[in-house]
């Protein structure tokens, strides 16, 4: 697995690359968005931990670079900032996870890891297609079919929908669905998550084996039917 990680302070780089290593994985190191965007265009990285705060360019400038050139290589944004918005920016920005400073090496270490099995996890038939057991969601022409079957979405349960076949098997917490799907519209309502969770039930697990499942306390998560 290589790994790219890009921060401007060289001693957090080198720390999460020689913690990265002890995985057994491929570390390349860059400390600006240039560099960033010439190292993945050269190693072709199967993950990337990306500091927001670079000096010649912002994380999301980079990531919407990279993304040019591997439309879904996971990032995982590094922010000293732990507001709201920041945390909203950043996933709608397209990143897959975020974690702010100070962290734990370890916490990083499981993170990535968490990131790679879940892009494993969602097999791709093309770069516009999500598939998860027989679950398929064409990102492009909004086709949804489960075993052959048309799914009619709403946009509303489109989004969701695709939210959780991005992160299959990996329990979403209400406020993680709002942050993504509603971007806090909302106010937090958790409510609607629930709403919007039980109209998709109707659609996607009627009459079928249920492939998404509530964990009390915890949120939800889509897996395929046993």
């Amino acid at each position: 697995m290589r790994v790219l990680v890009v921060d401007d302070e060289k001693n957090i780089a080198e720390l999460l690359g020689m913690a990265m290593r002890y995985e057994g994985w491929d570390i390349h190191l860059a400390h600006d968005g240039q560099a960033a965007i010439r190292t993945a265009r050269e190693v072709r990285p199967d993950a990337v931990v990306l500091d927001i705060m670079l000096p010649d360019m912002d994380g999301f400038k980079v990531l919407e670079r990279l993304r040019e050139n591997d439309p879904n290589v996971p990032v995982l944004f590094l922010t000293a900032k732990d507001a709201v918005e920041d945390r909203v920016a950043g996933l709608t920005a397209g990143g897959d996870d975020y974690v702010t400073k100070p962290f734990s090496l370890e916490e990083i270490v499981a993170r990535v890891r968490a990131l790679m099995r879940r892009t494993v996890a969602t097999v791709t038939s093309n770069d516009s297609t999500l598939v998860v057991g027989d679950l398929t969601l064409d990102e492009d022409s909004h086709e949804v079919t489960r075993g052959g079957d048309d799914i009619s979405l709403t946009a509303t349960e489109f989004e969701l929908l695709r939210y959780l076949m991005r992160n299959p098997r990996r329990v979403l917490s209400k406020a993680q669905i709002l942050d993504r799907v509603w971007n806090y519209d909302f106010g937090g309502q958790a409510n609607v998550v629930e709403l919007y969770i039980s109209y998709l039930r109707k659609k996607i697990d009627a009459g079928r084996e249920p492939m998404i499942h509530t964990l009390r306390g915890a949120g939800y998560m889509l897996k395929p039917a046993s």
